[in-house]
């Protein structure tokens, strides 16, 4: 009897709760840790990224309207998923060259950092609104909104939990996302749609491509209808960023490239990443005659 041949994997991004190649077809080759090829990675294009644009714009209102608790639950079943898979997880780390510990360490973090901001979803309402006395017989209140579909850019250093660590505020308030993973470490990513396309997310509120970021950066700045984007960029990405992103008035929060951020840190997370990527609606009603 002849060997058995293994099947290799064909990884494919997650756009719009489908699993898709690049519409061009190109691909770049991946070899694991000890030089041996992996797998062929789906190099993204433009139109790959409005094509997931407009898979996020078709769940926003959807998901912008489910409860604070019903998304709480989701994105804590999220965290049941990856913990469940935490070894499937781990390999995708490792074929990037990560030292098991490491990977081990990075997706105990994602989990926790998921667990975080599941607890959040019905709670920062009551931080970030607020009642404003004003000097005239109104009653004057401030409530956040979803900014809308959010772009995040993924750095290259922790690949698993800086990509979840841009993704779980903007989900927590009612916003989607289209995210461009590590271009170095671009298979958590692949992993990790996977595992969205199994938890109870609703398909397009979280969109992840695998591309080059100098192809894609330019888009992500000037389609109109990506509200915000959020990641790290380095200063010549920045400066153009937020050049093309004034057009279409949109919010930009992009930390540096050139400095060290610690992703495992409890600075990492927090209300004021939530509020980042929120509107503030103030409301005036008359009381009285």
């Amino acid at each position: 009897m002849n060997p058995r041949l293994p099947i290799t994997k064909t990884p494919k991004c997650y756009v719009g709760g489908a699993f898709i190649r690049s519409e061009s077809g190109r691909v770049t080759p991946l070899h694991d840790a000890s030089g041996a090829f992996f797998a062929n990675i789906p190099q993204c294009t433009r139109k790959d990224l409005r094509n997931a644009v407009e898979a996020a714009a078709k769940s926003g209102s959807g998901w912008a309207k489910r409860s604070a608790y019903n998304r709480g639950q989701i994105i804590y079943r999220l965290a049941e998923m990856i913990e469940a898979r935490s070894a499937e997880m781990i390999e995708a780390l490792q074929v990037g060259g990560q030292p098991s510990a490491r990977a081990k360490t990075e997706v105990a973090a994602t989990v926790d950092r998921l667990i975080h901001y599941a607890g959040w979803t019905d709670k920062y309402e009551q931080l970030l609104g607020n009642v404003n006395p004003v000097s005239s017989p109104h009653f004057n209140f401030t409530v956040t909104e979803p900014t809308g579909i959010v772009g995040v850019l993924a750095p290259e250093d922790a690949p698993l939990l800086a990509l979840v660590s841009l993704i779980a505020p903007a989900i927590t308030s009612g916003n989607t996302v289209v995210a461009l993973a590590s271009t170095s470490q671009p298979y958590p990513s692949i992993a990790l749609g996977e595992m969205l396309a199994t938890s109870d997310l609703p398909g397009g509120v979280v969109n992840l491509l695998t591309g080059f970021r100098a192809e894609l950066l330019p888009t992500f700045a000037t389609h109109a209808h990506i509200r915000a984007i959020s990641g790290v960029a380095n200063a010549d990405e920045r400066k153009a960023i937020k050049l093309a992103a004034a057009d279409s008035v949109k919010r930009v929060h992009l930390l540096k490239t050139e400095e060290t951020h610690d992703w495992f840190a409890d600075s990492a997370q927090g209300l004021y990443e939530i509020r980042d990527l929120v509107e503030f609606k103030t409301t005036w009603h008359p009381i009285g005659a």
